[in-house]
């Protein structure tokens, strides 16, 4: 079945399902239409599911559900650096290059083969297969509105297996993602000496990774945080703040920050933005009661800064076992102790966070059929969200998974062809296994 793999995967490569909404550009119909078309012609029942411009494909083997499949087919910008074309698979021995091909093409293609295998099968419920396009923009038009739609029609699963990670391990927990927005008022001030800079940069002493969700405090160099606990230590006031602020869930190469030095003369400094960058050093450490354990703990990290001449804003990318209270009353608490007059919005989509034990019926079946394809499991926890987080409500186990892969979002994305074909067996026996 390995040709018929690759055959598959490289058509879904060579279609730009790419989603940059900064750029506006977005996945087109085309892999939505290849995807149902060719599930249909295996003999399941499909459907392409229209959202806001964004396409998602729900599929069925018939019969009430009891197990669901879930992956997606969008993908980020290939970026610089790859060494060959990103959207051409390009296979060397075990492994095969392209943007997407462990995020997340690899598992569609191994689900569509799994798919076609489990139709073929008698089994005791419906199986159902879901191929969204938004996950890589949050997933709002794609998980969740399936979501919505199986519960609509009273037809939610009791297993989700969401085959959208890497390693080939159950991934049984992942923490909820929040954003709070922190305002303050431009406050000039003039004040004796001359304007100085000083410019931090992120780093990353054991991986480059960059995303909000693998930051390891006390590990890793925020340039935020540095800049903020520069203006602390040296007792400084800052003039203004400039840096690479691309996304709220990535961590910024690097911050500017130009303060008040010594000198003779006179510089208009800002009063507000000096509080405001004070205030991150313990704005990261606030205490945010969890529910529920997560080897990461709490992360807050402070990813955007804006200025349009009047008013600084602050973006914290928070990652916790928690609810949206609790995160809010935690960073209100210090927002009020050190900030007073900011204003603050706490922001946290649907869903909730992903917890499945351990000792779950899914996930021990799961390790079992990986087990029984030589893989060596255990269930783990994934540092970032998914769109599994829509699920967590209202199906009763939930896991992650996905074949062993590298380069994630970088150039020169890579799987591995045989962890990737044993997968396509693993996603057919648990459907199996689950149905009876």
């Amino acid at each position: 079945m390995r040709d018929e793999l690759l055959d598959l995967l490289s058509r879904l490569v060579s279609m730009n399902t790419v989603n940059d909404p900064a750029r506006g550009v977005r996945p087109g119909r085309e892999a939505a239409d290849f995807i149902r078309e060719w599930l249909g012609a295996a003999g399941l029942k499909a459907e392409v599911i229209e959202s806001s411009g964004y396409y998602s494909v729900l599929a069925s083997t018939g019969g009430e559900p009891c197990v669901m499949f879930m992956a997606h087919y969008d993908v980020v910008p290939p970026g610089p650096g790859w060494a060959t074309d990103p959207f051409t698979l390009v296979v060397k021995g075990r492994r095969a290059y392209g943007r997407g091909v462990a995020d997340d093409k690899g598992n569609v293609a191994a689900l569509m083969l799994a798919a076609r295998e489990v139709s073929r099968r008698e089994l005791g419920c419906g199986v159902l297969f879901a191929f969204t396009g938004d996950e890589e923009i949050g997933g709002r038009n794609g998980a969740y509105v399936i979501a919505e739609m199986l519960k609509g029609r009273g037809e939610v699963p009791k297993y989700l297996i969401n085959a959208d990670g890497t390693g080939a391990s159950p991934i049984i927990r992942r923490r909820r993602g929040f954003r709070a927005i922190i305002k303050v008022e431009r406050e000039e001030v003039v004040v004796k000496g001359s304007v100085k800079r000083a410019e931090f940069s992120a780093l990353y002493p054991l991986s480059q990774h960059s995303h909000a969700a693998y930051f390891l405090p006390g590990v890793d160099t925020h340039p935020v945080i540095w800049a903020s606990a520069f203006v602390r230590e040296k007792k400084v006031m800052a003039v203004s703040l400039k840096g690479d602020f691309i996304k709220g869930n990535v961590v910024p190469p690097r911050a500017v920050l130009e303060y008040v030095g010594g000198g003779e003369g006179e510089v208009v400094a800002d009063k507000g933005l000096t509080r405001l960058l004070r205030a991150v050093y313990p704005l990261v450490r606030a205490p945010v009661r969890t529910e529920a354990f997560s080897e990461y703990g709490v992360s807050i990290t402070p990813n955007m800064y804006s200025f349009d001449g009047r008013v600084h804003e602050l973006a914290l990318d928070i990652r916790a076992m928690s609810g949206e209270e609790a995160v809010e009353e935690a960073v209100r608490d210090v927002v009020e102790a050190v900030l007073p007059g900011a204003r603050l919005e706490v922001r946290a989509g649907p869903g909730k966070y992903l917890n499945t034990p351990p000792t779950a019926r899914l996930v021990r079946e799961a390790v079992q059929v990986l087990k029984e394809e030589g893989f060596a499991p255990e269930p783990i926890e994934g540092a970032g969200a998914s769109d599994s987080r829509y699920f967590t409500d209202i199906v009763a186990e939930v896991i992650d998974m996905g074949p062993i892969g590298g380069n994630v979002h970088g150039p020169n994305e890579w799987v591995d062809i045989t962890s990737l074909e044993k997968l396509l067996r693993v996603y057919a026996g648990l459907a199996e296994r689950l149905s009876r």
